[in-house]
């Protein structure tokens, strides 16, 4: 007898994702039934947009970009909390992250849109942005890059640089982009690290200051 899983709950999260997206692609009454809209949330109560507009995207390049980046940082994440945890602990981890990421991503959206009726987002730049920080956290010290600096760099100087360019695009405004929703994200995967492996932050730590 075995516990290993026959697939991945990355290539499931993956597949649906991509499956749906595509389904969605030019149609109206898919995309606005799934969208993240902070005020029907709270005024039609309609919570399942916390969790749906994670398998939607608005094009092809959006939905490429967030599903390249989920498989390379995914993949390494997800082998490294099977070996720590097991495979069934080890796919629930990455499960969890993955979707209560995406739920901690639309806080901040939801905070400063609940009455904006104009307000719609979508994607899994959230979610994905929270396993790219727990993945950075878990090994600091693997190289990233980023589409405007190709050159790979550690990623405990790949996560401040990101971070600070969300920041400064968050306060400019005006890119049509949630980037306080991966801002969220990101913030989500270091404290999902530090609370299954307190160690992790030490060893972080001890990158950055030892």
């Amino acid at each position: 007898m075995t516990n290993q899983l026959p697939i991945s709950f990355l290539m499931i999260i993956i597949i649906a994702t991509v499956l749906v997206s595509l389904n969605a692609f030019n149609k109206s009454h898919i995309l606005d039934k799934m969208v993240y809209s902070p005020y029907r949330v709270k005024h039609e109560k309609e919570y399942y947009r916390f969790f749906s507009h994670m398998f939607i995207h608005a094009d092809s390049v959006h939905l490429i970009f967030n599903m390249m980046s989920l498989y390379f940082l995914g993949s390494f994440l997800e082998n490294e909390l099977i070996f720590s945890f097991g495979s069934i602990g080890g796919e629930v981890h990455f499960l969890i992250l993955y979707f209560l990421g995406g739920l901690f991503s639309t806080l901040i959206p939801f905070s400063r849109n609940q009455d904006n009726s104009s307000y719609r987002a979508l994607g899994a730049s959230g979610a994905v942005s929270a396993v790219i920080f727990a993945a950075i956290i878990w090994n600091p010290t693997m190289k990233l890059s980023l589409l405007f600096l190709p050159i790979p760099i550690p990623a405990y100087i790949f996560g401040p640089i990101y971070l600070a360019f969300e920041y400064w695009a968050d306060r400019r405004g005006g890119t049509g982009i949630a980037h306080d929703a991966h801002i969220g994200g990101a913030i989500f995967g270091v404290i999902y690290v530090l609370i299954i492996n307190i160690d992790k932050g030490k060893e972080f730590l001890s990158v950055i200051f030892g």
